[in-house]
């Protein structure tokens, strides 16, 4: 009886995620958009419309953290998209916009780093890339972001946490959009300094998990109580880094292989042995990240963020294209009768265009 109260609690974590945080994330992005048309250069008025037009769908996941044990915290849906939509942006300005100057990327990525710390000196973003005049787009959404975070009473308890993730989120972005042929020396090099943070992982598995949001994003979540107390805080980076947010950008990457391989991006996937392997090792991602999610204050909550993202992902078309319905089968049966129902609800959210 208490495994059908779960699924039914789980059911509804997933309608308020869709009647209550979806439509605030478009009215959001809708607010975001709106701006990119104000004296942007044509480039990055292009790429901003972009990443908000293709992306949408990573605020709308990011954002479930707004549901909180006390109910739907709007203000957290602001923070969660503004930052959100400058990793999105960022990512764009690496990877579609001709530049692969890692030394304007890192100025460029200043802004995550400026966005998560309200004391940080705000410098030029654009002072070594070859675009710069955004209309104060990108200074807006940092902003934003720092504006709702000194309302967060447990901020200061978080900061260091966040601030540790995102400088990773950073140093990922850096290295991985430079010149081919660099990229993978200095992403193994930069792995090499960190080893002892994750030393049962891979580098390309550690370069995963850094490059997901969602532990900020939970850091955020938790920031909300006043009573916050610092061993859950340990505990909460524990359960998601690496293991949920390496699930997160595995995952991603795994339904992502065909196109990266045609367009010839970087695919950690592709440093795995075979198939059968990277199975494996997003099953062991799996398990850990239930594991140390269910020793967490709000269990249910996490545990369905971690099956969410298993119904979210191995929902999409891409799986059955590429026949990849053997590995989702895996994930599924591990991850609990309860992941199906989410993966069959995610099935329907997209044949109707809500996700």
């Amino acid at each position: 009886m208490s495994g059908f109260r779960n699924t039914l609690d789980q059911i509804r974590i997933v309608g308020r995620l869709v009647t209550k945080v979806f439509p605030e994330v478009d009215r959001e992005l809708a607010r975001w958009q709106a701006k990119v048309t104000g004296g942007a250069q044509e480039e990055l008025a292009r790429q901003a419309a972009a990443s908000i037009r293709h992306k949408r769908f990573h605020a709308q996941g990011g954002s479930v953290f707004a549901i909180t044990a006390n109910g739907f915290r709007p203000e957290l849906v602001k923070l969660i998209v503004a930052l959100q939509t400058i990793s999105d942006y960022l990512d764009n300005l690496c990877d579609r916009a001709g530049c692969q100057d890692r030394h304007a990327f890192r100025l460029l990525h200043e802004a995550i780093m400026c966005a998560v710390d309200p004391d940080r000196n705000v410098p030029d973003f654009y002072g070594l890339y070859p675009y710069h005049e955004d209309g104060g787009y990108l200074q807006d959404l940092v902003d934003e972001c720092r504006r709702v975070l000194r309302t967060l009473p447990s901020y200061p308890l978080v900061r260091d946490e966040v601030i540790s993730l995102a400088g990773l989120y950073s140093d990922l972005q850096v290295y991985k959009h430079s010149e081919p042929a660099a990229r993978e020396s200095l992403l193994a090099g930069w792995f090499a300094g960190q080893r002892e943070r994750c030393p049962d992982l891979d580098w390309w598995e550690f370069g995963a998990a850094s490059g997901s949001t969602l532990g900020v994003f939970a850091l955020f979540a938790v920031a909300t109580r006043p009573e916050l107390e610092p061993a859950e805080v340990k505990a909460l980076v524990g359960a998601y880094f690496p293991w949920v947010c390496g699930l997160h950008i595995l995952l991603d990457y795994l339904i992502d292989q065909q196109e990266d391989c045609e367009g010839g991006d970087l695919n950690f996937l592709f440093y795995y042995p075979d198939l059968e392997t990277c199975a494996r090792r997003l099953r062991l991602f799996l398990a850990e990240g239930l594991r140390r999610t269910g020793g967490l204050r709000s269990p249910l909550f996490h545990q369905t963020v971690v099956k969410g993202l298993l119904a979210l992902y191995l929902s999409d078309p891409k799986v059955e294209c590429q026949r990849l319905g053997w590995v989702a089968d895996r994930l599924l049966r591990d991850a609990g009768w309860d992941a199906r129902v989410m993966h069959r609800m995610c099935r329907g959210l997209r044949s109707i265009g809500v996700i």
